[in-house]
């Protein structure tokens, strides 16, 4: 992964601006803020969280996020939340590769269940499609995606990520976001959180720089889109795909600050 387009830093508090004067100065939410952009604040917990475990973002965006036409139920395919509902067996199982699908298929569209309970979901995905004009976000928790076959072009509402296998990358609960497959397919893993969020694991015993380096962690910077068109937005909202027409790219979030991302 080339690193000179990202902060580093896990849970850091960031600023980034893809236009100079993007970001308000002494203020969140001016009544005018500058480029005519919208302020919206993008929250990770509750509002009052105390300081420490307080993740929260501001957006500085062209058009707002309610902007879209209302949503309508949208065919889960292979995606199951409802775990109680299903028979498990105590057998051992084991699993094959998900193949790579013979027809066109994205990024939404190759999710597949494997298991999971109240806290998270296991899923693998097998997609031969980039997203061109679709667009997804959960809104059931935050998503870790762990490539086995194939890079995946990630751009975001806070900015661009690429991955690879042996990386992973986490998609924080709510941003919006268009898989792209350099390599024309792509396969891997998704563990969906739906508890408290991911944080780096305690030291204890071994020392102030054992585990995980906060630094190692790579954070986007601003980018944005300023794209008309017949474009495609999908939610999955309390367990089920939704989906809802959208005359532009939400990808247009122009500068941000914040440590939700």
């Amino acid at each position: 992964m080339n690193d000179t387009n990202y902060l580093s830093g896990f849970a850091n508090e960031f600023a980034t601006e893809a236009l100079p004067g993007a970001l308000p100065v002494g203020r969140n939410s001016p009544q005018q803020a500058p480029y005519g952009l919208y302020a919206e604040q993008l929250s990770g917990t509750a509002f009052t969280a105390p300081r420490g475990a307080n993740r929260r973002s501001w957006l500085y965006r062209i058009r707002p996020a309610a902007m879209h036409q209302p949503f309508h139920r949208l065919d889960n395919g292979r995606l199951v939340s409802t775990f109680d509902d299903v028979d498990v067996s105590p057998n051992q199982l084991r699993w094959d590769p998900l193949p790579i699908p013979t027809e066109p298929t994205d990024f939404v569209q190759g999710l597949v269940t494997m298991a999971g309970n109240a806290g998270c979901g296991i899923h693998l995905y097998a997609a031969n499609r980039s997203m061109r004009e679709r667009f997804f976000y959960n809104a059931d928790g935050e998503l870790l995606l762990v490539p086995e076959r194939g890079r995946l072009h990630l751009a975001t509402e806070l900015g661009q990520l690429d991955i690879e296998p042996q990386e992973i990358a986490v998609i924080p609960r709510g941003v919006r976001f268009r898989v792209e497959l350099p390599d024309g397919d792509a396969r891997g893993y998704i563990c969906e959180n739906y508890g408290a969020l991911l944080r780096l694991p305690d030291l204890g015993p071994i020392g102030s720089n054992g585990l995980a380096n906060p630094r190692d962690f790579l954070t986007p910077r601003a980018s944005y889109e300023d794209r008309d068109g017949p474009f495609e937005l999908v939610a999955k909202f309390k367990g089920n795909l939704w989906t809802a027409e959208i005359d532009h790219s939400p990808l247009d979030v122009v500068a941000w600050h914040g440590n939700y991302a």
